[in-house]
């Protein structure tokens, strides 16, 4: 469980801004509060990343923005259409973002690496196309069946967001691991052979 946490942790800091935007409204804080909430930890994320010298990923930069956008659209609009509508354009807008080829590397562990790139890479479009059909699928229920919305948005995002992850920290685990092993056992019989040649 604790490699689970520790996995998941890069993810949730970029993705900060819009947790606590989210977290906030989802609590009926009023959305003004929740927008400023959000804007202050997503600029002191910036200026802890520009003060540690590292540059400042895609992801960090659309958590912010989309805190700052939905914010912003939800206090001009005050219309509840649009309220149930957002999750499917910042699922769409987070989708566009994990379209981008390879960022899911920046996440891999340093046991994983040169054993994991191309795996860690066909997950990343996996999650891009789970986010988009989020997204759909929250435009389809918040048009057409508006009344199941609220069980929708409840049940179904977060939890095939964390079985998702499961999903795919367990099958990566799994796989690195096994490679890790073929590679002492490779090397186990090389030494071997170079021990027992005559000097």
């Amino acid at each position: 469980m604790n490699n689970l946490l520790y996995a998941i942790r890069p993810l949730a800091w970029d993705f900060l801004p819009t947790i606590v935007f989210a977290a906030l409204t989802a609590t009926h804080v009023d959305v003004r509060v929740a927008t400023a909430a959000a804007l202050g930890v997503g600029v002191a994320q910036l200026l802890v990343v520009k003060a540690m010298r590292r540059p400042i990923a895609l992801l960090q930069w659309a958590g912010l923005g989309l805190a700052l956008v939905f914010g912003g659209a939800s206090i001009v609009t005050q219309d509840p259409r649009f309220i149930m509508a957002k999750p499917s354009i910042i699922y769409a807008a987070i989708g566009v973002v994990m379209l981008k080829r390879g960022w899911m590397l920046r996440y891999m562990p340093e046991a994983a690496r040169g054993r994991g790139e191309p795996m860690m890479i066909r997950w990343g479009y996996a999650w891009a196309g789970l986010m988009l059909l989020t997204g759909v699928a929250n435009a389809v229920i918040a048009v057409g069946f508006p009344a199941a919305w609220t069980a929708f948005i409840a049940f179904v995002p977060l939890p095939s967001k964390l079985l998702m992850f499961a999903v795919q920290y367990l099958s990566m685990r799994r796989t690195i691991r096994s490679r890790i092993i073929a590679e002492q056992r490779a090397q186990g019989p090389a030494q071997g052979r170079e021990q027992a040649q005559p000097a």
